[in-house]
């Protein structure tokens, strides 16, 4: 690709593509391009000027160089581009802005009188009709004090005045549509499909394939806990699976042969074969943006009570006109108070601060489902963390296999494998993991794989039952027992290690050693958290006491709970929650879903089970755990301006209705002012909440 260097400067660069105009997908794809380059910290493509702003570390030549081997077409990333990137949406408002500003100067400028007064009337209608709708059904709204304040203002013949109040509300609600569409577009977009490969299923058995790969016919086999990857339908098998990411239903949902299953569902129980309808489940995301738009998780108490405060106040203000009018027999003055309310300006820019703070996590990793999310982590005094792969490192490591009863080790690592290969936990991809490395190739050798919800892996190998999981799965619930001899054998393994336990037929075969190291940051953020007013720090794990109390004491938490099931896990948070607690859950297992559930705000890590994301309310990245803290500062600092926008909107108002009243500013300057300052404080209300933006 052939480009003009525009300017430059130590680390950045600002190239112009040599091209008569750039479309969307070549700038979704140049973006896309340059953000994986190694050397780029960060870019920025800008399609209507065809320039992008690189931001990069290391030799300049090596940006140069990639950008020179651009090319479009036959790009490898081009599979890779999201379906909606934002880029059309951003630049049908901006059109749309740029539009509505220049007829208003056209029609000031030019327009005669006449003309203009013709137009305002007949933009006014829809105002009044707005206004009438409200009062045929009986409520005293918004609406219904914008068709005053318009009426009167046309009655008097002020034509001007009438004319700035509704363009100023037009772009009011042109912003506020915007920064809305915008913001759940990438919610959405964060939401998406991230399913690289499945299991197909073949003639020759069930094959590891990537996604794309998967044409309409082909069968999929898909197992507990995972995302359903395609649209299909069932063709082998039973499940219950999750679609409150589509419909909303929070009881899972039956499904048999023939039922039809939808990408982006999680499997919660069971297992099934679904006959794919299509390529991808690229309508994904439409039906996302169709659920966040109608879901009412996006509306926080504080957004509710902005709405209702704003419905509330509008008899206040009618009432004030009536009597101004009485005391003073000046029109002018009560006037004044129809063209100066509270309720735009409340309505507007609470939802806008909201979306923006959601919109603000998401460029930092973090997604957010609704606002109420934001509201409930601002509150928090109460923090619950699974243990592993949350507090400790996602890639924990096998460290040694002990075999039990002569058996061979490699064996049974292989064995361990091709079970837990079907669960996306830490643990479970450490097995995996050390399999591949030990060059252990373990074919599908059982008939099934049951993820048992008591913390466990159960299957029949050989004729034989094999689980493997946690010291109460394996002994206390499979009942399974030490070889004869080898009690003392057992009773020495390594006390620093976490334990995976392996029976076959009911007799243990092997027990897994995992060093399951610390996050370095754990401790730090945990720090961090209780300065930022986190009042009590919980640690939950199904390790033994003795693993947890250490665990505990290099975290510093304020009370851990051992040998946990998922049950134990979820009573605890309602327990919480029911002493009047604003709790928050961070898990990333399949075990976590209940607590995440049960929590005022569930957090998943995101390269935790599909069924934790799912069902979580927030999902940070899984690089580091300091994204906790930037989402506790982000959701303070969201309600810090929630409470100066209420009081900004509440003084200032309150401010011009009183100098109008006095007869200190006519209607038209009013109007103006208390205009102006809806559209600042909600052009405020869209700027970052952290101090530039920047991650801590």
């Amino acid at each position: 690709m052939k480009c003009q260097i525009l300017h430059e400067s130590r680390g950045r660069l600002r190239v112009h593509l040599c091209q008569p105009r750039m479309t969307i997908r070549q700038a979704d794809l140049l973006d896309l391009y340059l953000n994986r380059l190694p050397c780029v910290r960060s870019a920025r493509v800008y399609e209507r000027t065809g320039d992008a702003v690189i931001l990069y570390d290391g030799p300049r030549q090596e940006v140069l160089g990639a950008l020179a081997r651009f090319r479009e077409a036959g790009n490898p990333l081009a599979d890779q581009l999201p379906e909606q990137s934002g880029r059309e949406l951003n630049q049908q408002y901006q059109n749309r802005l740029a539009g509505m500003v220049a007829f208003r100067a056209v029609r000031t400028l030019f327009f005669p009188a006449p003309l203009r007064m013709a137009y305002t009337a007949l933009r006014a209608m829809r105002y009044l009709w707005r206004g009438l709708r409200c009062l045929l059904r009986g409520r005293l709204q918004v609406e219904v004090l914008d068709a005053v304040s318009i009426g009167v203002s046309l009655a008097r013949g002020d034509f001007a005045t009438a004319g700035s109040v509704m363009f100023l509300l037009r772009l009011g609600e042109l912003l506020e549509e915007w920064t809305h569409k915008k913001s759940v577009g990438d919610l959405a977009r964060s939401m998406s499909l991230n399913v690289d490969r499945v299991w197909q299923v073949t003639e020759s058995g069930d094959v590891l394939v990537p996604v794309h790969q998967i044409q309409a016919g082909d069968r999929v086999r898909v197992r507990t806990g995972n995302l359903i990857p395609l649209d299909g339908k069932v063709t082998e098998g039973e499940a219950m699976v999750n679609q409150a990411s589509l419909t909303g239903e929070s009881v899972p949902v039956p499904k048999r042969v023939g039922s039809m299953v939808y990408a982006g569902t999680v499997l919660e129980e069971g297992e099934c074969v679904l006959e794919a309808a299509g390529e991808t489940g690229s309508s994904r995301y439409d039906r996302i943006v169709t659920m966040i738009e109608e879901s009412q998780k996006l509306q926080s108490a504080t957004e509710t009570q902005a709405a209702r405060l704003a419905d509330h106040l509008v008899p206040y203000s009618l009432l004030g006109t009536l009597l101004t009018y009485a005391l003073t027999r000046n029109v002018t003055r009560a006037v004044s108070i129809l063209m100066v309310d509270f309720s735009c300006a409340l309505k507007l820019a609470m939802p806008l601060s909201v979306l923006s703070a959601m919109g603000e996590a998401g460029r930092h990793h973090i997604t957010v489902k609704g606002g109420k999310f934001l509201e409930a982590v601002a509150r928090a005094d109460t923090i619950v963390f699974d243990k592993t792969g949350t507090l400790t490192r996602a890639c924990p490591t096998v460290v040694d296999v002990i075999p039990f009863g002569g058996r061979d080790p490699d064996e049974m690592l292989r064995l361990a494998a091709c079970l837990e290969e079907h669960y996306p936990h830490s643990m479970a991809n450490a097995v995996v993991r050390a399999a591949r490395e030990k060059c252990l190739t373990h074919a599908e050798m059982h008939a099934s794989v049951e993820y048992v919800v008591a913390h466990g892996i159960a299957s029949q190998v050989g004729g034989e039952r094999v689980v493997i999981g946690s010291h109460h799965f394996v002994f206390e619930d499979e009942h399974s027992a030490l070889p004869a001899g080898e009690e003392d054998r057992f009773r020495a393994l390594p006390d620093q290690y976490s334990h995976l336990y392996l029976a076959i037929g009911g007799e243990l075969a092997a027990v897994i050693c995992v060093a399951d190291p610390l996050r370095p940051e754990a401790a730090e953020v945990l720090s961090q958290l209780r300065e930022l007013g986190v009042g009590r720090l919980v640690m939950m794990t199904g390790d033994s006491q003795r693993t947890a109390a250490a665990i505990a004491a290099q975290l510093g938490v304020d009370e851990y709970r051992a040998e946990v099931l998922p049950e134990d896990k979820a009573a605890f948070v309602e327990a919480e929650r029911a002493a009047d607690r604003t709790v928050i859950m961070i898990g990333d297992g399949i075990n976590d879903a209940p607590a995440l559930s049960a929590a005022s705000a569930g957090i998943a890590i995101s390269d935790g089970a599909a069924i934790a994301r799912e069902i979580a309310d927030i999902t940070i990245a899984a690089d580091d755990l300091h994204e906790l803290v930037l989402l506790r500062r982000l959701a303070q600092a969201l309600m810090e301006r929630v409470q100066c926008n209420y009081r900004f909107v509440m003084g200032f108002n309150g401010s011009l209705i009183a100098l109008g009243v006095l007869g200190v500013l006519p209607p038209a300057t009013s109007a103006l002012l208390h205009n102006l300052s809806t559209l600042c404080i909600s052009l405020r209300s869209m700027t970052p909440l952290l101090p530039g933006g920047e991650p801590v």
